[in-house]
């Protein structure tokens, strides 16, 4: 049984906040609000738990295309090749904000990721979201939740939410209602901008 814990954008509370991040230290798979529709993440540092997250999407662990959400930009070598001016501009102009941008993959990618080439970098518009993965000290590894039927129709409402993922994760995070258009995905690995998926962001950027 998943728990809910609600949470406020404007003031997390600290003490749910590390409920949380212990949850995610433990290997446990939490739903989340970001600043477009709910993600289900895990630590990017546990293995057992990306290999959970895989097997709910259907996928391989090693080609799997989940994003990494991060706090800011700080971190960004950890899992990014040295990137161009340009390209940082680019992304300090937009982030945070609802945008995913495929970068390519350093050599400190975690063991799982070590074939991938590339790699999905999140900075969300979320503040639960920023001071989980702050609190944690590193990225959560994301993967956005929709019903899976012909159109795809992603849940807003965090207690219909815990009321189909409740016997999958350990957690599901109250934040409000969140939002049903995805991330705008854009692929920074070639010499120009690619528009990979139009979502929320905007594409006036490229």
């Amino acid at each position: 049984m998943a728990e809910l814990v609600k949470l406020y954008n404007e003031n997390p509370n600290p003490r749910e906040i590390k409920k949380v991040v212990d949850c995610l230290r433990d290997g446990g798979l939490v739903i989340y609000p970001t600043d477009t529709v709910y993600g289900l993440g895990c630590d990017i540092t546990n293995n057992r738990a990306l290999e959970k997250v895989a097997k709910i999407k259907g996928v391989k662990l090693a080609k799997a295309n989940f994003s990494f959400i991060c706090s800011d930009l700080s971190n960004l070598s950890d899992y990014v090749k040295q990137i161009d001016n340009r390209t940082f501009k680019l992304l300090k102009r937009t982030l945070p904000g609802p945008y995913t941008f495929i970068l390519p993959g350093s050599n400190n990618l975690p063991t799982v990721f070590k074939k991938k080439k590339t790699v999905g970098i999140r900075v969300p518009d979320n503040n639960i979201c920023k001071v989980i993965v702050e609190t944690l000290g590193n990225p959560i590894v994301s993967t956005s939740i929709y019903d899976e039927d012909e159109v795809i129709e992603y849940t807003t409402d965090p207690e219909l939410i815990l009321e189909k993922w409740d016997n999958s994760v350990d957690m599901v995070i109250d934040g409000g209602y969140g939002g049903n258009i995805a991330s705008t995905i854009i692929d920074l690995t070639g010499f120009e901008p690619v528009l990979v998926r139009e979502g929320k962001g905007t594409i006036d950027i490229i």
